[in-house]
């Protein structure tokens, strides 16, 4: 019987793509790129951190990698812009589709588990239209390990009280569904961008040079060649209440 859906948040229930705007009105002509390697250097230093054993909170690793992101690319924000800049990541858009697939999971735990910081996370989910259809939010930082390290993934049963089996983890980034799924949860894949359909984008710009956004969905959003597959796999959010039952 599944008693609880977890959540991971950036990229799943709120879209890291929105700070495309607060990015290119900072530097103008640059703000695709500054997003892509922005998220892209936030998990790699997530995973290094770890893999470091010289834990940072998610705040600190978002900030390093800005700077990594603006000095790579030869840019010299004030420090006021950086602080702007880094801010956006406490105001992503929620996915359109987010507040009705929460409000339909009626009768279960419906909880955040998350690499952002607790501050991160009160600004991020208190701030938007989830704040009342999320009861708990769960942070990495009580253990001072990212996901995908199992420890991360502990912490549900801790807070919830509930076993592995009785989780519906939801995720639409590969690294956190082979995790998820390596420790022993039931895992749903939000697919929003379908394999076929990537491929013929890919192949559409392979006559120029692919755009950054691109890059960064061949990337990051589709599933890990790791062995450890998902157990559904939906193109919506919306999708999910009937896993409820069918689970």
């Amino acid at each position: 019987m599944i008693k609880a859906f977890v959540f991971d948040a950036y990229g799943t229930l709120f879209d890291v793509q929105s700070v495309a705007d607060v990015t290119e009105q900072a530097f103008p002509g640059h703000g695709e790129i500054i997003t892509q390697i922005w998220r892209m250097k936030q998990l790699e230093y997530s995973w290094l951190r770890s893999l470091m054993d010289d834990y940072r909170d998610f705040w600190t690793v978002t900030r390093e990698a800005l700077t990594y992101t603006l000095d790579v690319l030869g840019l010299s924000p004030t420090a006021t812009l950086f602080d702007d800049i880094a801010e956006a990541y406490n105001r992503l858009a929620p996915y359109p589709d987010a507040v009705a697939a929460l409000g339909g999971l009626s009768g279960v735990h419906r909880a955040i588990l998350s690499n952002g910081s607790p501050q991160m996370l009160d600004a991020l989910v208190g701030g938007s239209a989830l704040r009342d259809l999320i009861e708990t939010t769960i942070s990495v930082d009580e253990k001072r390990a990212f996901k995908p390290d199992p420890r991360a993934y502990e912490l549900v049963e801790e807070r919830l009280g509930v076993k592995p089996h009785e989780v519906i983890f939801v995720s639409s980034n590969g690294f956190d569904i082979a995790g998820a799924k390596r420790f022993g949860y039931r895992v749903a894949r939000i697919a929003r961008l379908p394999q076929a359909a990537l491929a013929q984008e890919v192949a559409e710009e392979m006559t120029g040079a692919l755009r950054p956004v691109t890059f960064y969905k061949a990337l990051r959003t589709q599933e890990e060649a790791l062995g450890y597959a998902p157990d559904f796999t939906v193109s919506s959010l919306t999708d999910l209440s009937r896993l409820a039952v069918a689970a």
